[in-house]
């Protein structure tokens, strides 16, 4: 019996036309980091007070090596962002503030991702459409952090559109569910962008998704992993599972304990991982990344992952969660960066928002295009 595939009806809107970009490598130079103030006490319910104080912490770290540009809701947080920062000691001639009321801190996924033009022309910021995660309902004040983002970095915005049917909609996605090494390779799971689960495109097919990362990023290959881990409320962010540390080098995390519910869908991943090939057909070069004890908080496990880390000028700051791990995994990230200082971050109490120091964090490249 013939049977016939049903037809792709969704598809990137005038790819054919117009230039394409390139995602740097999160390990290419960095003009600046961007972050917001966090303020949104429910995302840390009955455990908010520390919160600031460890965004601090990380500004100090961030602000010796390249300018932080943080997002403040008000003045008045600024003045309180202001008193933080200097009484930890960060050095404030490389901190910007800047003006504009957000629902939540996690700039990874709602601000722009910034990508080099194929022209020559520079960077672009491209303004993915944040929906909060499909999940949540309190996100259309993050909405406006990529424009923000494109002015003070005085770039364009360009915000990715695809066709369903006759409809044109802005294209959703978010940093999290992606990591790309520079040279043509993107990872995501299936899970985050496939799945009819918190499902951020319905009716978008996976082939036109690869053509938008081929676009707008520089994609060549997609290395698709099926899920990410346990706790997360994004339903399978990369970030927190696997990660580039070099072109066509993956940090993969990994689960010893057979009885825990990460074994088998870290098993799973590493096995694909194991089987894949760079964008030129070389074996992928594959190094498994420990995970800590199970964090819980209330009753709740937490998305605790050594692979949230966040790739700096200079530093690596990685999420540690006093365990016994935590050293393991800080002498296997630094030995995938040797000429970088490697830098542990207690996140034990960071974590219960969800997320850690790469979900806080987007960088801005160095434009050197500009």
């Amino acid at each position: 019996m013939r049977t016939t595939a049903k037809p792709d009806r969704s598809r990137p809107d005038s790819l054919d036309d117009q230039f394409c970009w390139r995602m740097p490598a999160e390990w290419e130079p960095h003009e600046a980091t961007w972050l917001a103030w966090p303020h949104n006490h429910a995302d840390w319910p009955g455990k908010f007070e520390p919160i600031p104080w460890v965004f601090a912490d990380i500004v100090r770290h961030l602000a010796e090596v390249e300018r932080v540009d943080i997002i403040v809701g008000s003045a008045a947080e600024r003045r309180q962002a202001r008193r933080i920062l200097k009484l930890t000691g960060v050095n404030m001639s490389a901190v910007r503030f800047h003006l504009l009321a957000t629902d939540r801190i996690w700039t990874r996924d709602s601000g722009a991702i910034f990508s080099r033009r194929s022209d020559g022309g520079g960077l672009t910021a491209i303004g993915w459409k944040f929906n909060g995660w499909a999940k949540y309902h309190n996100y259309k004040r993050d909405a406006h952090v990529p424009r923000l983002m494109a002015s003070a970095a005085h770039v364009s915005c360009v915000e990715p559109t695809v066709n369903v049917g006759a409809e044109s909609r802005r294209v959703v996605l978010e940093g999290g569910s992606i990591d790309v090494d520079g040279a043509g390779l993107l990872l995501t799971t299936r899970e985050c962008l496939l799945s009819k689960v918190q499902a951020r495109n319905p009716g978008v097919s996976k082939k036109t998704i690869e053509a938008m990362f081929a676009r707008y990023l520089g994609v060549r290959k997609i290395l698709w992993l099926d899920s990410g881990i346990a706790g997360d409320d994004t339903h399978g962010h990369i970030d927190d599972t696997a990660r580039f540390v070099a072109p066509g080098v993956v940090l993969a995390c990994w689960e010893e304990n057979t009885s825990d519910e990460n074994f088998r869908r870290l098993e799973k991943n590493y096995q694909l991982l194991s089987a894949m090939s760079d964008a030129e057909g070389k074996p992928l070069k594959v190094r498994k990344l420990p995970m800590p004890e199970p964090v819980y908080f209330d009753g709740q496990r937490l998305p605790a992952s050594y692979a949230n880390f966040y790739i700096a000028n200079q530093k690596v700051l990685v999420p540690v969660f006093n365990d016994s791990a935590d050293r393991l995994a800080l002498n296997i990230i630094a030995d995938c960066f040797p000429g970088r200082d490697v830098v542990p971050i207690a996140c034990r109490d960071l974590v219960w928002g969800l997320g850690t120091l790469h979900c806080m964090t987007q960088q801005q490249p160095s434009n050197v295009g500009r």
